[in-house]
């Protein structure tokens, strides 16, 4: 079987960059690329480029032998900038000018040219007119200087990451590495991206668009803390007897703040969620041998009547019983 080129990650390291935005990420690219093993070595291809060769980081360490920005990018080629902690966030310095001079040339979507910023990294990106008409997010303290750098630029708050088309931004620091997840799940499948999320010991947060997601992974691309408080006590508690007056005391919110900002920040209704969390958890007992009102019990439902309900309200092809059969064979 002829395996994919490798994708090109250039990852653009400024001066007083934001060591983590960038080593995060890189990391997960990396440890993707020992998963993947013989099948894919060198799915992600990762460079180092910058506008000087040497740059200090956020924390002091200095990063040195940096390529120089290039003349043209790979046909398959995935840009990421990433944020600083300076501010004014970006003044006048020359490497940032050139960085944005060089950024014109850009041109996400041409070819499999992707964009990814992490954290302020956007405003470089809204600076060189890279995000006019998209939507993008930023660090919660940068939403502001990403609106004033462009006009034009759908500003999106309180998300994880982003994408709009060509273009992925994330809110910065640790969330480069959701996005990362996110992106390697994409290129190399969810069971890879979740034995990278596993080798770092981090939670994998997915973006509200894919296809087949677990619900016990979907609905958290967001940041809001009540909300993750519901969804947290729901994941790991679902035969508790949950009722909307419940989640809003595990959220200290008024029931109806509950179901507005829900339906925000995911999508769905609280009831909805809790839901597709007891389907999933009865479908993982049925698939591992126990019958439907055991795995009805398990996940939190009434009956064995309540699940096929709960079932066919969502659309689910076949029965829980259908699903025992299937995993037998």
């Amino acid at each position: 079987m002829k395996q994919a080129p490798p994708i090109e990650v250039l990852f653009v390291v400024l001066p007083d960059t934001l060591m983590l935005d960038w080593a995060g990420p890189a990391e997960a690219f990396r440890i993707a690329n020992r998963v993947c093993g013989s099948n894919d070595p060198q799915r992600f291809a990762m460079r180092f480029v910058g506008p000087r060769a040497n740059a200090t980081s956020s924390v002091g360490a200095t990063v040195s032998e940096l390529e120089p920005l290039p003349a043209e990018l790979s046909p398959l080629c995935w840009v990421v900038l990433s944020g600083s902690p300076s501010q004014p966030m970006y003044a006048s310095r020359s490497a940032t000018k050139e960085t944005i001079e060089w950024l014109r040339r850009v041109r996400p979507g041409t070819t499999d040219t992707r964009l990814i910023t992490i954290c302020s990294g956007a405003i470089l990106a809204a600076k060189a007119g890279l995000l006019k008409d998209r939507c993008a997010t930023t660090h919660h303290q940068n939403l502001d200087e990403l609106g004033a750098a462009d006009a034009n630029c759908r500003v999106v708050a309180n998300r994880v990451f982003v994408n709009d088309g060509p273009v992925w931004s994330s809110a910065g620091v640790t969330t480069g590495i959701d996005l990362a997840l996110h992106l390697i799940a994409l290129e190399c499948g969810a069971a890879v991206a979740a034995k990278v999320a596993q080798t770092m010991v981090v939670p994998m947060r997915r973006g509200p668009n894919d296809p087949e997601l677990s619900p016990l992974l979907a609905y958290r691309n967001h940041m809001h803390a009540a909300v993750h408080r519901v969804q947290d006590a729901i994941s790991e508690n679902p035969t508790v007897d949950w009722t909307l007056p419940r989640m809003a005391q595990v959220a200290h919110t008024s029931e109806r703040h509950l179901a507005r900002l829900f339906n925000e920040q995911t999508g769905v209704t609280p009831l909805d969620y809790l839901r597709a969390i007891r389907l999933a958890t009865a479908e993982m007992f049925l698939r591992s041998g126990q019958n439907v009102t055991r795995a009805a019990e398990l996940a939190g439902f009434r009956s064995d009547t309540q699940l096929r309900r709960a079932w066919r309200a969502v659309g689910r092809n076949g029965s829980p019983s259908l699903l025992i059969d299937e995993t037998a064979h």
